[in-house]
């Protein structure tokens, strides 16, 4: 069996680009439909009541559109408000915190595993459990990077300021990694988007992880597993929504993807600024 239908996915704002284009490269044949909820970006200093009723208002946005599965590309909202949103929608919904939380616990050699978010992934601790969940003997540091997003989605990813604000930011990490921390997990898909600078602050000594990749392939096993993937003569087609700024959107949409995404659209959501 297939299914033609388009996969939803969804972000706070431009950061789920990362997994989206991810997706893309490891099922070409499949349709999706972005939706990121710039308007009220960023979501990791909002109370989890917020990030909760934003999800869902936005998630409403998407199963209207008659997607066959639902990718939750925040790593705030998968870490706080996945649960609610699977109990609220009869179709399959993924976040990226499992599975970018089963790569780091792989690629680590010294057991000594950081992970830099939002403060509300930071405080949900979804990340530590997950990877604890992987293995127990993990030691695992977060730390919140609340200067990061904001860059991003203004669409400031290099240059002297990013320099200063990652460095600074990620300053505690660089000191672990001097005491023996091996892997840094970039848990917000926004991360990745600086990764080079990232790189960079941390002395090129650990391996980076995001979560973009290991979604990707968790999506394509969900997809094997329930009969939902496209034919193989489908033609995929795209749709790009923002509830913010479209041509910023646009901007940091052709920055990633060329032009495969041409167009950009404007959606509104119940409370959106």
């Amino acid at each position: 069996m297939f299914d033609d239908r388009p996969i939803g996915f969804f972000d706070s704002g431009v950061g789920g680009l990362t997994v989206l284009r991810e997706v893309l490269r490891r099922l070409p044949n499949e349709s999706t439909v972005y939706l990121g909820d710039n308007a009220r970006a960023p979501y990791g200093p909002r109370s989890d009541d917020e990030v909760r009723r934003f999800s869902a208002e936005c998630l409403d946005q998407l199963a209207a559109r008659d997607v066959k599965a639902i990718v939750v590309a925040c790593n705030t909202s998968s870490a706080v408000a996945l649960n609610d949103l699977r109990l609220r929608y009869p179709l399959p919904i993924m976040g990226v915190v499992r599975p970018g939380a089963s790569a780091a616990a792989l690629a680590t050699r010294t057991g000594r595993v950081g992970v830099i978010a939002t403060a509300a992934t930071v405080r949900s601790h979804a990340y530590f459990q997950a990877i604890k969940d992987e293995n127990a003997f993990l030691r695992v540091t977060e730390l919140a990077t609340p200067e990061l997003v904001p860059l991003v989605e203004a669409g400031q990813l290099d240059g002297p300021l990013v320099e200063e604000v990652v460095g600074r930011s990620i300053a505690p990490m660089r000191a672990a990694a001097e005491d023996g921390l091996d892997t840094l997990l970039l848990g917000c898909t926004h991360y990745p988007l600086l990764a080079p600078v990232i790189d960079r602050a941390m002395g090129g000594r650990v391996a980076i992880i995001d979560s973009a990749s290991a979604t990707a392939s968790a999506l394509a096993h969900l997809l094997d597993v329930q009969a939902l993937h496209a034919p193989a003569d489908a033609k995929p087609a795209h749709v790009q929504l923002t509830t913010g700024d479209v041509a910023q959107f646009a901007s940091i949409a052709e920055r990633l993807f060329g032009e495969l995404f041409p167009a950009v659209e404007p959606v509104a959501v119940a409370t959106a600024a």
